[in-house]
């Protein structure tokens, strides 16, 4: 028998026309692993951007409204994108701030000469025809000052020891004694309560609480110590001071007080930033009194009966989150935090 033969001769080539294919596939796949990659990261450097420079702006604005950076054309803003930037080149499409609602929002683009505009140049994504794509960055921010949220440490402070005492010289503040300003219209002692210590309601499980300023602060603790279970947050602060580090809190502020003991309401106003330099409290904590500066704050000892703490009221711009916020308060913190 006759063995059949068949000819291939017309599929020759057969297995070139796949490659091609193949390959324009797998320049595709390159375009997707590098290029995408390339976008990702001047997407993140421009968000860094964007960022520093709308919380730049908005801590000018929280300190002064009429600060030359605190503006729509701030040179500043555009210093900071470059500086996020790896090749020091970024472009501040625009700046929309919002005076009266306390916002700014910042947006930055790419900036590179061999692209179009806030576009970034791809290397494989160009044999397919695109030879670059646009990346952009938002970022919003608002300011103000606190009006509700959880302070870390549970004492606040009567309005007549703040008032006029804002980045001032240090001072003790006994939190139940008469060494409040005398001339104060809320009366000796900022109007304190009988039985009472100032010590606002704590949240449970934590050392702060949270503090409504719309709503009385009712049913304080009425010891004169620490709370036990604020001890890790004074042996923190211990231990910022000693190695030299600032310790800055946000606390509440009252301006009037009725009741009496645990049956005790302030009525809180703002909330106030604190400069901690030293503390004495009796009880559970049994924390010596503690001093970044004993120089400085010698003469300030709190020493037998005494209970309370040392430090001073300054004008402060907190990156904390977590608070509600309202207008400016002039004696008051001001929070600055991105929103978006």
């Amino acid at each position: 028998m006759r063995r059949l033969r068949v000819s291939y001769d017309g599929e020759r080539g057969g297995i070139a026309v796949i490659v091609a294919f193949l390959i324009v596939v797998l320049l595709g796949f390159a375009a997707l692993a590098v290029d995408v990659a390339k976008l990702y990261a001047e997407r993140a450097q421009l968000q860094n951007g964007s960022d520093a420079a709308a919380l730049m702006i908005a801590q000018k604005c929280a300190k002064n409204d009429a600060d030359a950076e605190c503006s729509a054309t701030s040179p500043l803003a555009a210093d900071l994108a470059n500086k996020n930037a790896v090749d020091g080149l970024s472009n501040v499409k625009s700046i929309t701030l919002d005076k009266t609602n306390r916002t700014v929002t910042v947006t930055a683009g790419a900036n590179e000469s061999s692209a179009s505009a806030n576009s970034v140049s791809l290397f494989f994504a160009g044999v397919l025809g695109i030879s670059s794509a646009e990346v952009n960055a938002s970022s919003s921010v608002r300011w103000g000052s606190p009006v509700e949220g959880t302070t870390i440490f549970p004492l606040a402070f009567s309005i007549c020891q703040v008032s006029g005492m804002v980045d001032g010289a240090a001072q003790l503040l006994q939190n139940h004694s008469a060494d409040a300003n005398p001339d104060c219209p809320l009366g000796p002692a900022g109007k304190t309560v009988p039985g009472g210590f100032a010590w606002t309601l704590q949240a449970t499980g934590q050392c702060g609480g949270l503090v409504n300023l719309a709503i009385n602060q009712s049913g304080s603790d009425t010891g004169n110590d620490g709370p036990s279970n604020c001890d890790a947050i004074l042996n923190k602060w211990a231990s910022d001071l000693a190695a030299g580090r600032p310790v800055i809190v946000l606390l509440p502020v009252y301006d009037d007080a009725t009741g009496t003991g645990s049956g005790g309401s302030y009525h809180l106003t703002s909330f106030v930033a604190f400069s901690v330099q030293g503390w004495a409290f009796s009880g559970a904590d049994k924390l010596p009194m503690v001093y970044n500066n004993l120089s400085a704050t010698k003469s300030l000892e709190c020493k037998g009966n005494c209970r309370g703490i040392i430090g001073k009221f300054v004008k402060y711009v907190s990156l904390a989150d977590g608070y509600k916020l309202g207008p400016v308060s002039p004696n008051g913190a001001t929070v600055v935090e991105l929103t978006s």
